[in-house]
């Protein structure tokens, strides 16, 4: 196993089984139901413990070996036999190795494949899972078979770690540019040591907090210290200016600095209190922006507080050890030109001062107007939850009609495929049909993980978006199908479409019929693009209906038709085989073609109480009809999701349109609201509200 692994997707799965395949006339022909089969699985495929034998010295265990161990086995089982003849599943049918699963699909560059979706644990870190992951594969690479190859087609990993390196160089120029900053206004290589010893003493300890509260080195944290460094200096560089004041009016350097820390003590706790007021809150934000704020949070608010402890220890002591005495010092010509300009701000800044001194109501207007004017541009702002982010890969969906089968979603898939492998700058793609997310997969639905070429190509936005992306592509070629590809965002949250709208009602017709019609309303409003909905009432459906009087009256059980139906054409296993150790499952299922039209129904026989054959004809009603694809619920209502894409504004511009044709045309009894990336959009916003207020008291 491997550390930090929450579970693994299987997509293409090819689990070995047993696969038995019955022919409905021979079944006939020979008077055999599929329960007489299952009977004979059952009863011939064992192998149990059967006692012991005893004497006086010695103890054999006695272990029946009944077990079928091959498919050659399993042809020659008896399935009925009398005094006449002996009938074998080799007459009714045939068994054949196979697969548990033949409805999922993957692919690789084109090629078959298996692909393994591995999902990490909540608070397991990215990079060293992934890394743990390839190591494994390594150890396990040369025990493969021949023609047997591996690739990491969607890689979390190689983002975050190319992001992190990014910041890390970014952590370096901001580092190098507040020390040169602080220099130019210092003019002195000795003062501004002491400010640029407490930019890395202030960071190694911030993330020896980070390290004591469980957090780890990611994006977040560090952008975190990149902000940091301008803020760390703070305090540091106020004392550093009131010990340097004393100085040049005489004092030695040990006096002035405890006599400059005295001074401002308190200022500096207070100015540190005021930021850490500011930035702590983001870690209380509800929902998943207070998940994703709340290390940077923290790490800020505790970088803020260890610069305060910086300044008042560690900065006096540098000072009255590093500076020296100016009184009688000559300046060069690079100190005495900046003087001269900094006077000259000096002097300035002197006359503004005055100025606003004498007019302090008018001080107070211009201190207000910005608070006020904040909260007006903020409302007036185009709005997203997260940016876009070209993150050298992107993922595509195809969502196929309610309905259609795994080999209907493959061909749309294939038409995917050759459209992305004949477009520059792609480097490789994968594909699945029916992947399985916590359970069996949708055959209506199909991914595509898409990774993009290093270096001199196209912004992953040129590529998809435009008349020649994909995008266009998708919907001119790919027919028959909803093909989008989705933008990468700077923070992976799923893998749906940005615009997720839950529409309630608990008439299940009526939900119907408003969805459709909001659906038109937003495709004829231009501002969502691939509008769809999860609620289909369309779904194609056979609905039997057993004639209980005419089954009591020839002496079938209403279970025997069910479970007929069940193996039949549902694929069941019924038996199981043992093999190396490990337990694979024997299905039966009837063939392809005894099961593709309602008419197949009819031609099925089971067995009365008597013994004698009953054709299911007999005793079935058969109606083709419509039903709903699924019943979804958000908050214990009856609901369906509209999905959509905004074309070519942001999703809280699209949301706000959205609204605004809900509020005309959506009845006063249905509800609606938000999930995924929408609401979380929505919960941020009205949070970000509150933070603003919360940081101005």
């Amino acid at each position: 196993t491997v550390d930090g692994v929450s579970s693994v997707l299987i997509g293409g799965e090819k689990k070995f089984a047993i696969r038995i395949w019955l022919d409905t006339q021979k079944m006939a022909a020979r008077g055999i139901t599929v329960l007489d089969v299952e009977r004979a699985l059952n009863t011939q495929n064992i192998e149990l413990p059967s006692g012991r034998l005893e004497n006086n010295n010695r103890e054999l265990t006695i272990q029946v070996r009944g077990q079928l161990l091959d498919v050659e086995e399993y042809n020659n089982l008896v399935i009925r036999q009398d005094e006449l003849n002996i009938v074998r599943l080799r007459d009714i049918g045939y068994a054949k190795a196979g697969v548990e699963d033949e409805r999922s699909i993957a692919r690789f560059n084109s090629k078959p494949s298996i692909g393994l979706g591995v999902i990490r644990q909540s608070k397991a870190n990215t990079l060293e899972v992934a890394a743990a992951i390839k190591q494994r594969m390594d150890e396990i690479a040369p025990t493969l078979p021949e023609g047997i190859s591996y690739q990491f087609p969607y890689d979390e990993s190689v983002f975050v770690e190319r992001a992190v390196i990014e910041v890390w160089e970014t952590l370096g120029i901001a580092f190098a540019l507040v020390v040169l900053t602080i220099f130019i206004f210092l003019r002195d290589v000795r003062s501004t040591l002491v400010p640029a010893l407490s930019i890395p003493v202030s960071i190694i300890s911030t993330f020896g907090l980070l390290y004591l509260m469980g957090f780890s080195v990611n994006i977040f944290t560090l952008l975190a210290m990149v902000l940091a460094i301008g803020i760390v200096v703070d305090d540091t560089i106020v004392v550093l200016e009131n010990i340097f004041r004393h100085i040049e009016d005489g004092m030695q350097p040990y006096e002035a600095a405890v006599k400059g820390i005295q001074e401002i003590a308190f200022a500096v706790i207070a100015t540190t209190l005021a930021l850490v007021s500011v930035f702590l809150p983001l870690a209380v934000i509800g929902g998943i922006t207070g998940r994703l704020l709340l290390e940077f949070a923290f790490a800020l608010a505790g970088s803020v507080i260890v610069s305060s402890i910086v300044a008042l220890t560690l900065s006096p002591m540098a000072g009255a050890r590093v500076l020296r005495p100016v009184h009688g010092r000559k300046h060069g010509p690079v100190f005495n030109y900046f003087e001269r300009k900094l006077e000259g701000v000096n002097r300035r800044y002197e006359r503004i001062l005055a100025w606003s001194l004498r007019h302090r109501v008018v001080m107070v207007v211009i201190a207000i107007t910005p608070v006020g004017a904040s909260f007006y541009f903020f409302s007036r702002l185009d709005q997203e939850f997260l940016p876009e982010e070209d993150k050298g890969r992107f993922l595509a969906l195809s969502i196929n009609p309610v309905g259609s089968t795994p080999e209907y979603s493959d061909r749309m898939m294939q038409q995917m495929e050759a459209i992305v492998a004949s477009t520059p700058g792609i480097q490789a793609y994968f594909s699945a049909v029916a992947l399985p997310f916590n359970g069996p997969g949708d055959p209506t639905t199909g991914f595509m993980f898409v990774r993009l070429t290093q270096g001199d190509r196209p912004h992953v936005r040129d590529m998809i978006g435009g008349p020649a992306g994909l995008g266009f592509r998708f919907i001119a070629e790919v027919e028959g199908a909803i093909s989008i590809p989705i933008l990468p965002k700077a923070v992976d949250i799923g893998f749906s479409q940005p615009f997720q709208l839950v529409v309630s009602n608990p008439d299940l017709k009526r939900l119907h019929e408003e969805v459709q019609a909001l659906q038109g309303e937003f495709r004829q409003a231009g501002f969502l693009a691939n509008v769809r909905s999860t609620f289909d009432l369309e779904k194609p459906e056979v609905r039997m209906k057993i004639n209980r009087d005419r089954a009591g009256a020839l002496g079938v059980s209403v279970l025997d038709v069910a479970r007929t139906l069940q193996i039949l054409f549902g694929g069941e296993a019924v038996s199981d085989l043992k093999l190396e150790g490990k337990q694979y499952d024997v299905i039966v299922q009837l063939e392809r073609e005894n099961r593709m039209t309602p008419e197949k129904l009819r031609e099925i026989y089971v067995r009365s109480d008597k013994g004698n054959l009953v054709q299911i004809s007999n005793l079935i009603n058969l109606e083709e009809g419509a039903g709903p694809n699924q019943i979804e619920r958000f908050q214990r209502q009856r609901s369906a999701t509209i999905e959509a894409t905004p074309a070519g504004i942001p999703l809280g511009n699209a949301m706000d349109k959205a609204e605004e044709i809900l509020a005309r045309v959506l009845p006063d009894d249905f509800r609606f609201d938000w999930k995924g990336e929408a609401r979380n959009l929505r919960e941020s916003s009205g949070d970000i509200y509150g933070f603003m207020i919360l940081a101005i008291l």
